[in-house]
């Protein structure tokens, strides 16, 4: 497939006029021949990276099934997303391991994004900042824990989220530094807590500003540890329900190419209102909120491509959001080789976008969905 007269995406969140060539499953370098289809001054774009979301559609991940896996999958790349890194909730080791288990033995099926990880977001995390987080299963920083995981799953964590101020919590980062991209995540900890944490090799903080203290003045906390050190890149829900639209903006000149957006999605999304669950807890969805019966947001009924628009309505930059939900993504769980952005030789996963960001035409893996 040629396509010419495009707005093309690049790595560094700018867009250039040009063509794209598909040979296979792959972008090609290949310049177009005059048989290249006009598409008339579209954005194409990578196909996006959702590294911390819980399910859509009806299922959860943590369903632990091939058949909610698949569901899931299907229902992303119809949505743009062409790579998932599904998150786990608070539960115990036995609950666990047959997450890790199913994901494992799943293969990626041809009209579904591919599952490239998992993000373990529970359970080594604080309980005054839990959240929509089940406390009954919550577990102290426990590297030898997340090692048996590891094997259960071949490998599939890419991210271990944990609150550092907990006991073992700087033993279990040490210890796993080498292994698994380190987030900080629904936690209390102060701005030194944070600061050694990321010192001894923690990478990432988890959904930014939510589950966490306030940035303040005189208490910078975790928002302002992250923002003093270069390597952490952070996550954030720019659905219009977590996030003012202000603090997204500043966020985005905080962070600059250090933003990672995320949709935390539950199983709600794709579907209507009404009540659904998140780690074993009723939750309630009216448009585009989900929340427990007290209140407590409980991740986001919106996907990621949806985020997006959202992120581009509240003032960033269409590139730039792109850069958020597919380039820095794919480069902080290793798989920026086949994924985030259009560079010859990477998997052709694209998206071509009209000026008020309806999808066009998408193609994953080079087959037109």
């Amino acid at each position: 497939m040629e396509f010419k007269n495009l707005k093309v995406y690049q790595p560094d969140g700018s867009f250039r006029t040009g063509s794209l060539t598909i040979s296979g499953d792959r972008i090609s370098a290949a310049e177009p021949t005059a048989e290249a289809v006009d598409m008339g001054g579209l954005y194409a774009v990578p196909g996006l990276v959702d590294l911390h979301f819980h399910g859509c559609v009806g299922y959860d991940f943590c369903d632990g099934t091939h058949e909610a896996i698949s569901a899931i999958a299907r229902y992303q790349a119809q949505n743009g997303v062409a790579a998932i890194c599904p998150a786990t909730m608070t539960y115990p080791e036995d609950k666990l391991s047959v997450i890790a288990e199913a994901a494992a033995s799943y293969r990626t099926e041809s009209r579904n994004a591919a599952l490239v990880g998992i993000n373990m977001e529970g359970p080594f995390i604080s309980e005054a900042k839990k959240g929509a987080q089940n406390a009954a299963y919550l577990h102290a920083p426990d590297a030898d824990m997340f090692r048996r995981l590891q094997k259960k799953a071949n490998g599939l964590f890419k991210l271990c989220d944990l609150a550092p101020e907990l006991p073992g919590a700087m033993e279990t980062i040490e210890a796993l530094a080498g292994e698994v991209r380190l987030s900080i995540a629904h936690t209390e900890a102060d701005y030194d807590t944070a600061c050694e944490a990321f010192r001894r090799g923690a990478r990432q903080v988890t959904h930014l500003y939510n589950a966490m203290p306030p940035l303040s003045h005189r208490a910078p906390g975790v928002i302002g540890a992250a923002a003093d050190n270069d390597e952490v890149a952070v996550e954030l829900i720019a659905d219009g329900v977590h996030i003012h639209p202000a603090v997204v903006r500043a966020t985005f000149k905080m962070f600059w190419n250090r933003v990672m957006l995320i949709s935390d999605s539950m199983m709600a999304t794709g579907l209507e209102d009404g009540e659904y669950s998140l780690g074993g807890q009723a939750v309630t969805v009216r448009g585009n909120r989900a929340t427990l019966h007290d209140g407590t947001i409980a991740g986001s009924a919106t996907n990621l491509l949806d985020c997006v628009r959202s992120a581009v309505k509240m003032g960033i930059p269409l590139g730039q959001a792109i850069r958020s939900a597919s380039t820095n993504p794919a480069r902080a769980i290793g798989v920026q080789h086949d994924y985030g952005s259009l560079e010859p030789g990477k998997l052709a996963n694209v998206l071509l976008l009209d000026d008020e960001l309806n999808v066009h035409t998408l193609l994953l893996r080079g087959q037109l969905i």
